[in-house]
């Protein structure tokens, strides 16, 4: 028999779902099944796969050794990665970083330890805030993820009840997201709210626009404001209302304004050879517009997080745009 005891990290999860990561030995078909034949058994009862597990239950599992037989848990690329976290905000509970543009958030075929979430794995591993020996089910983890050639604020929960309230108050559309990007061309109208409707195709990870509702198209609400010109070239502030996959990148050039730098919705050989190397999009303001402050993260209702303008790479192409996202700031935490 082997016993294990919930951890504070541990609560406020199904059981399953506990067991899927505390013991990765066993078989998705075999947890199911010695649930139910009391081989797997919470506080010596029996309990239902969702059972939500509360902080301090013994859950008892009646298995063969076997099960747990796996790798040792590995700290060597935590102490090995040189953190390189641009740290906006931090407190006890989530951590907020600057992701610059050429950076992957999550671990892919092309780079393992060299993403955003093993970097910040590693700060808080040598700050002694994270040690995966004492966790049974639970690591650092993103709340949100911006694409690879887009930079800005990326938001990390340290435990998982914060993570759990962050990715309820993102679903819930309950932060505010700005971004500044530069596009071709100029506007007519100096500030809009655009409204269309956008597919995804999964295969080829892009996505279409439309201006009519049509079947498989959700609805996008894109709301931006010209901060600068120069050459035929516009500096926007986008808040997006809604949150969609390459939401501000398709629909700024379904209008006729792709972004500089934007190979997949534009034509950017030239943008590239004036140094446009990434798409040029930053998400650089967020607030937190939480509709109760309830929950360990209420402290944080009506907060503002910002990156101010001088490390966005493509701002000093444009006159005056600096000080002008300075002054949006300063007026914004007023």
């Amino acid at each position: 028999m082997h016993t294990i005891i919930i951890k504070k990290n541990d609560a406020g999860q199904r059981l399953d779902k506990f067991l899927s990561k505390a013991v990765c030995g066993l078989p998705a078909s075999l947890m199911y099944k010695y649930i139910r034949t009391k081989k797997i058994k919470v506080n010596n009862k029996r309990a239902a796969q969702n059972y939500m597990l509360c902080e301090g239950d013994e859950i008892r599992l009646y298995i063969r050794d076997e099960f747990f037989s796996s790798p040792e848990k590995d700290v060597s690329a935590l102490a090995r990665i040189v953190p390189k976290t641009e740290v906006i905000y931090e407190d006890e509970n989530i951590i907020l970083c600057d992701k610059r543009p050429g950076v992957l958030v999550h671990e892919d075929k092309s780079a393992s330890d060299n993403t955003l979430i093993m970097h910040i794995q590693s700060y808080l591993y040598k700050n002694g805030e994270y040690d995966p020996f004492d966790e049974q089910s639970f690591a650092p983890a993103l709340c949100n993820r911006i694409d690879r050639n887009t930079g800005g604020i990326v938001i990390a929960a340290k435990n998982a009840q914060a993570l759990r309230e962050m990715n309820e108050k993102i679903k819930n559309d309950q932060i505010r997201k700005f971004y500044i990007c530069a596009v071709h061309g100029t506007f007519s109208e100096k500030s809009k709210t655009l409204t269309g409707y956008l597919k995804k195709d999964e295969k080829n990870n892009t996505v279409s626009i439309s201006d009519s509702a049509k079947k498989g198209y959700k609805t996008i609400i894109t709301k931006y404001r010209v901060l600068s010109e120069n050459k035929n070239r516009s500096l926007l502030e986008v808040e997006l209302i809604t949150g969609r996959t390459h939401q501000i990148r398709a629909h700024l050039s379904h209008i006729g304004h792709p972004l500089l730098g934007d190979g997949k919705y534009g034509i950017n050989r030239a943008d590239r050879e004036k140094g446009y190397k990434y798409q040029a999009l930053y998400s650089y303001r967020l607030i937190f517009d939480f509709d109760k402050d309830d929950g360990i993260l209420g402290y944080l209702s009506g907060r503002q997080v910002s990156i101010p303008p001088e490390k966005i790479w493509f701002v000093n192409d444009f006159p005056g745009a600096a000080e002008r996202i300075a002054d949006i700031i300063k007026t914004s935490e007023n």
